[in-house]
């Protein structure tokens, strides 16, 4: 029996909403940037309302009740576990990964990533001064796969000293398999190369799909990583701005913090670090239905498009809320596609191209949203196919 009303459509325009205003017109619905249409678990909302009935929001002290909250968390739900000297909090993942480069590269080095992915990785490379090298995934029967031997060639040019691992990957919607990864670290601690593994989305897995810490492989994999981790995806509270750094390695720890410094992200605000251990201490019944809504709303999505898109298709979602479309059949550039969407259309969906090269013809869909709103987008994008 639900316990939560995820088809509740609760407006977000006029809240300085970064997905809903943004847009100059108000008929254009936004189903882009990932955060999700959802109000987060009750449990946050509560403990945010207690510590605002407080009313003095001074800087806050980062207690060992944070701590011991995500390390229960992914020990309880994960199998996997993180000793509290690891963890280092920050302001977000960008801001790690961002802080890791700077940490563990000097300029003129270069980053591996497997394109297509997320896009916020090419400026972190870019802003760090080191050069991006791509290892593209294999695009066969609508899902993605590893090219091992291209991943083996390129981690082993000696200037490669990070390979950033998206896992679960977005936008491919991959929740990478233990034997994946067991290849994936095998190769690059062979080669001398840290892999930084962004598992954001680690929340969001769907049935028959099991989300494994890169870092919990072996001692052998945990030494030679990092992880950034965070609530923000999976209870929606991106805009609390709150993650963390999980490192093994004091030497990479010490490095990391510093650069954490350097780069002025060492502060966090209080209301995510109340979040996140209402999250991570209350919200796991919230999480579970969740998934289910939006494995739900895939899988009525992949039909849609089987009966009034089948040149669109869809691939095979495993995590994530984020739907990767195939619109290579329109010949548009995809870039030209989300505009003319947008002035057409009006629905608003990322381009491909911004995740990478291989991404060009591809679209993005952000699928966290009420199945009325999906149903309205997915009807909008029909009508503009077949205008």
């Amino acid at each position: 029996m639900a316990i939560y009303d995820f088809d509740k459509v609760i407006s977000r325009r006029g809240t300085n909403s970064y997905k809903w205003d943004s847009s100059e017109r108000e008929a254009v619905l936004p189903m882009w940037v990932a955060d999700m249409d959802f109000p987060t678990a009750p449990a946050i909302v509560d403990a945010l309302k207690k510590r605002i009935e407080h009313g003095i929001f001074g800087y806050t002290r980062v207690s060992e009740s944070y701590y011991k909250a995500v390390t229960d968390w992914f020990s309880r739900r994960h199998n996997w576990t993180v000793d509290r000297e690891w963890i280092i909090y920050t302001s977000g993942v960008v801001p790690a990964v961002s802080a890791i480069i700077k940490a563990l590269t000097v300029p003129s080095d270069k980053v591996l990533v497997q394109t297509p992915v997320y896009n916020c990785f090419f400026s972190s490379i870019r802003n760090n001064g080191c050069e991006m090298v791509s290892s593209p995934l294999c695009y066969a029967d609508n899902t993605y796969t590893i090219d091992y031997a291209d991943l083996e060639c390129k981690a082993a040019d000696p200037k490669v000293k990070i390979m950033l691992l998206c896992n679960p990957h977005n936008p491919a919607g991959r929740v990478w398999k233990r034997e994946e990864l067991v290849r994936i670290g095998a190769i690059c601690i062979r080669h001398g190369v840290t892999v930084v593994s962004d598992e954001i989305h680690c929340e969001l897995v769907f049935p028959g799909h099991c989300y494994t810490p890169f870092a919990s492989i072996s001692e052998d994999f945990l030494r030679h990583s990092v992880t950034c981790l965070s609530p923000s995806k999976a209870f929606n509270i991106a805009g609390l701005q709150i993650a963390n750094i999980v490192c093994a390695d004091a030497n990479r720890r010490a490095k990391i913090d510093r650069a954490i410094n350097d780069n002025e992200v060492c502060d966090v605000n209080p209301f995510g670090v109340i979040a996140t251990q209402a999250a991570y201490n209350e919200g796991e019944k919230w999480l579970d239905q969740l998934i289910e809504y939006l494995h739900a709303n895939y899988l009525y999505m992949r039909e849609f498009c089987r009966e009034h898109l089948p040149e669109f298709p869809v691939t095979v979602l495993e995590g994530t809320y984020l739907v990767w479309m195939d619109c290579r059949k329109l010949g548009l550039p995809s870039e030209e596609l989300e505009r003319q969407l947008m002035e057409q259309g009006d629905l608003w969906l990322n381009a491909g191209i911004m995740y990478g090269m291989e991404g060009e013809g591809f679209m993005r869909w952000n699928i966290a949203c009420p199945r009325t709103t999906l149903i309205d987008g997915l009807t909008r994008f029909s009508n503009f196919i077949h205008r």
